[in-house]
């Protein structure tokens, strides 16, 4: 795939709200260091707003 193909599929993929899970922060709760597990196309689309 080119870059702009890669650009126009980015845009059909739906925004997501990433889910903050307690269990999963280790008891800290900052944002500043979130690791992220699922899909990667999501994950990033959800990280540019």
């Amino acid at each position: 795939m080119t870059r702009n193909e890669d650009v126009r599929a980015a845009e059909h993929v739906p925004y997501r709200l990433l889910e903050a899970r307690a269990e999963h922060d280790g008891g800290d709760g900052d944002p500043a260091n979130m690791l992220i597990q699922g899909d990667n196309l999501d994950a990033l689309k959800a990280l540019l707003t």
